[in-house]
């Protein structure tokens, strides 16, 4: 199996890898971008990839959503959930009064602002393609440090200036493997589906989380984000709990169906514990 996943080597995205039953044994390719990463499965170079959907501390990865609704053909097949532990990084010997410049992806930049406001007042921020390519830059370029993975700091010979600096101890990564179909029913899964509503018809929303309400069907998330159509028009992002082919969750998509202007299904898989 040929999985695709962030890189370059060193990313949290490849430590993910190891938690993934299906990438036991794989070959792993590194891209640089999630949206190379989904091409690169769409047009067969790899079998499964690898993408950050959801943090614990800021939210939902926009980049991912997106592409999981306007590039349709790939299926979520599996999730993982990986804890976080973000550190500032920079050459031997270097000190915090001689950092100049942070180099990170901007989740990890978004995870660490409290942090970085407290002990790197006015230092400014440099956005990364990830936290590894951010290693590797702070290797060559003085006055550079870099948030990031042990494993990163390992590869690219740097230290760990500062440890566990993201702004809560629960930080955690929701990554989600995607291919060409989903799972098969295993007894304890989760379904992730996107929507559409008529604007014209008032409760829309109620009337769709009516549909699992009454059948005890227990939702685990949902939010919205915009179409990129018109303003005010959104797509709606929903997991609930059980798997597309059960009999109470086809009847729910199939009442969802009813209510929506378009419905996209995510997939089913395996829920991570």
């Amino acid at each position: 199996m040929r999985i695709g996943y962030l890189g370059p080597p060193g990313t949290f995205s490849e430590e993910a890898l190891s938690l993934c039953d299906l990438a036991r044994g794989a070959e792993r390719r590194d891209y640089p971008s999630f949206a190379d990463i989904f091409e690169a499965v769409l047009k067969g170079e790899c079998d499964a990839g690898l993408l950050p959907i959801e943090n614990s501390l800021e939210g939902s990865i926009a980049a991912t959503l997106d592409l999981l609704v306007h590039r349709p053909g790939l299926r979520i097949r599996r999730e993982v959930l990986l804890p976080v532990r973000q550190n500032l990084l920079a050459p031997p010997g270097v000190g915090l009064e001689a950092i100049t410049r942070v180099l990170s992806h901007p989740q990890p930049l978004g995870q660490c602002a409290g942090w970085l406001r407290a002990h790197l007042p006015g230092v400014a921020h440099e956005v990364m393609p990830s936290t590894a390519e951010a290693a590797r830059q702070a290797a060559a370029r003085p006055g550079c440090a870099a948030i990031g993975s042990r494993a990163g700091a390992e590869r690219y010979g740097l230290a760990l200036l500062r440890e566990s600096i993201q702004d809560g101890e629960a930080n955690v990564t929701r990554f989600v493997l995607v291919t060409r179909d989903d799972e098969k029913p295993t007894g304890r899964d989760r379904t992730s589906i996107a929507f559409t509503l008529d604007r014209d018809r008032p409760g829309g929303l109620h009337d769709v989380l009516g549909v699992f309400a009454s059948r005890g069907i227990n939702l685990s998330r949902i939010e919205s984000r915009p179409n990129k159509q018109a303003m005010g028009h959104y797509i709606f992002f929903l997991d609930f709990e059980g798997h597309r082919q059960d009999p109470l969750g086809s009847q729910a998509i199939a009442g969802v169906l009813e209510r929506v202007h378009a419905l996209h299904l995510l997939g089913s898989y395996p829920r991570a514990s």
